[in-house]
Parts: C-alpha cells; structure tokens; sequence
C-alpha cells in the first residue's frame, strides 16, 4: 500500500471546513500551525510539497458580512478577492518560523484544458518546487465563472498531482475515509482500507457533501481519484479536522488509499506517446546522443523544422537520416522554433526580441 514515508512529491488539498469557523467565520489558527508542523516534516526528508487550499471566500465572507446562505457570483468573487490575501498570508505566516517560502499559484479549468497553459503552469510549479517553495494552489475564483471552473477543489488537487508528476495526493476530509455507504446514516456501513479499481459497484456507494462551507462529497473525490490514479499517482482520504492529521495518517491512523495505475513519469509518457504529432523537428547527431542520454532538446540541436504548431502542441522528433526518436510537446511555436533552430539558448532573446526558455522540448516532456 502507498504511504507517505516514501513519497517524493505530495499534494495535499484542503477544504474550507477544515481552516474555516463555521459560526464565527475566523480562521483555525492552531490547526494551521500544527498542519505548517506536518509540511516541515515532510519537507525535512526532502519531499516535495504542494498545498491545494480552499477557504479564500469563506474568509473573505465573513470580513465582508455576507452570512452562510448561497451567495451571488460577484458576491462570492468579491469575498474570494478580499480573502485570497488572507489565505496567502496565513500560509506564509505559519510556513515562516520553519524556513519554508510560500508562493501563491491561482488556476482555472482552462489552465488545464489547454496545453499551452497547461504547460506554463507546469514549467511554474516546477520552478517554484526546484526553490525549495510550498506552493498554495486554489482556484481563481476571483475572475472564474462556471464554464472555466473545476467546482471543488478535490478535483483541482488530482489535476495538480498530474500536472507536477506527484506519486500522492491527500484529501483531508470531514470522514476517514470511503464508506460503503454515508456512515452518518447508515451505521452498518464499513471504510475500505484500500481501493484497487474504481468500479461502477464502488461509484454507486458515493454520496454528496453535506457541509455548508464545502462542496465537495465522495462523488467528488472518486473523480479525483480516478484522475489522479490513472497519472499514477496513490491518493488517500482521510480525517483532516485532527491536528498534525498527515502525521496521524503516516502514523496509520483510519484511511482509505487508492491505488495508482504505474508510475507518474510512466503514465505522463504513454500520454504524449499517444499524441498525434502536428508537426516535425529534425535534430543533428549531438542532439540524437544528448536525447539518447535523457537530456532536454535544446535549439542548437535543430537541423529542421516542419509544419504549423503553437506552444504545448506534439510534435514527431526526427533524427538525421528520418528516423523517429520519439514525441514531444514544444516550448515554441513552429514559426519561433525556425527562427531559433541551430542557436545558442543565450541567443534567444536577441533572436526573437523577448526571453524564452532554454530547451525546446524539455525532457519531462518528451516520449521517446
């Protein structure tokens, strides 16, 4: 069964009824600090961590007086405006006094949907990641309307455990764990210690959320799991309301883990394999050895490039005499990638007028 005591990189999400008062609308000042306790343990043993946290309008709610009842879309951007801010400074506030810097990363379902951005958001949580930084992700829900929404945040952290590689993810809930039924009202109904596949028997057990403050129920987190297992990526529920509850979890407190399919790496690679190609680059022996030795393409390599892509679009990686090498998304547009083939990354600003990445094709996005 996975754990945490190996994981490398871990997302953990965070719902609003676990840093928010329900009655008074104040933040759960001491369940922070014991969650920022558990970050720095985590991050002591060289873990990559990510936070996916809701509670901006729930805060931003209460400092604006706007109640618990359902809440107008400029009401609720408002209220996500006014506690972003908020949300942000309690991270730091509380990841601080452990030598760990917080950044903020604010998505949407477009940021996902499509591939440009979908790269762009990579390329940023791996810097930020490569600093040493928490990142704190929440949904835009300051500019976010329905139809570029995720909805609930469980989803949004199995869409960031893909997007970053993450080998677990861990929803902190109001339960702990999947039922076979909502324990609340069924009292004969048993946790499952471990999931091997979501089956359409497993699914028809879900239920809904039940909380005023958060949206998201089993139904929500089966989806999640099933993202975020498909990218191989493990992913466990569990009791959040605890203090220090990834300590409890590690500890074997009352759980359920999903169990991934492969690895991520594996998993993000078949992804692109499977891509269809919208254009070409034909690279030099150099670069045919440094692609062979698990390096990036780099614009030096390029002998030649073909057909009409954009940024983020598959394209088929040729060697010298044609033979395929593999499939890669690019960093450039095909117009760009011509205009940069066969020169130096440190001449790229000149060539093209604005800074650009080094690598053509990174090799974390590369099938080969």
């Amino acid at each position: 069964m996975a754990s945490l005591s190996g994981a490398k990189r871990i997302v953990v999400k965070i719902g609003s009824a676990l840093l928010v008062d329900r009655e008074s609308g104040a933040l759960r000042a001491d369940w922070l600090r014991a969650l920022a306790e558990d970050v720095a343990m985590l991050k002591a043993r060289g873990a990559d961590v990510i936070l996916v946290s809701s509670g901006s309008i729930a805060l931003g709610r209460g400092v604006l007086g706007l109640g618990l009842g359902t809440l107008a879309l400029e009401q609720s951007q408002a209220a996500a405006s006014v506690g972003q801010i908020r949300l942000a400074r309690a991270y730091e506030e509380v990841l601080a006094p452990h030598g760990i810097t917080t950044g903020q990363v604010l998505v949407t379902l477009e940021d996902s949907a499509d591939r440009r951005r979908y790269l762009n958001s990579r390329a940023t949580m791996e810097t930020l990641l490569g600093y040493g930084v928490v990142p704190i992700v929440n949904e835009n829900d300051t500019i976010a309307t329905d139809e570029i929404r995720y909805g609930d945040n469980d989803r949004l952290a199995a869409q960031v455990a893909v997007t970053v590689g993450a080998d677990v993810a861990v929803l902190l809930s109001d339960v702990d764990g999947f039922y076979t039924a909502n324990p609340v009202q069924d009292p004969g109904a048993h946790r499952f210690d471990l999931i091997e596949e979501i089956t359409p028997e497993i699914e028809a057990m879900a239920g809904d959320a039940a909380s005023g403050l958060s949206k998201g129920g089993m139904k929500t987190k089966l989806m999640a799991a099933k993202t975020a297992t498909g990218a191989g990526c493990a992913l466990a529920i569990t009791q959040g309301a605890v203090l220090r509850p990834l300590k409890a979890l590690e500890e074997g407190a009352a759980s359920t883990w999903f169990r991934p399919k492969g690895d991520p790496q594996a998993a993000r690679k078949s992804w692109i394999a499977a891509m269809k190609p919208r254009g070409t680059i034909t690279v030099d022996a150099g670069a045919v050895a440094a692609l062979r030795g698990g390096k990036s393409l780099l614009p030096a390599g390029v002998a030649a490039v073909t057909g009409d892509f954009g940024r983020g679009d598959p394209v088929a990686i040729l060697g010298p005499e044609g033979q395929g090498l593999g499939t890669g998304l690019t960093r450039y547009t095909s117009a760009e990638a011509r205009l940069i083939r066969g020169c130096r990354s440190g001449d790229i600003e000149a060539i093209l007028g604005y800074p650009g990445r080094s690598a053509l094709i990174h090799r974390d996005d590369m099938a080969t």
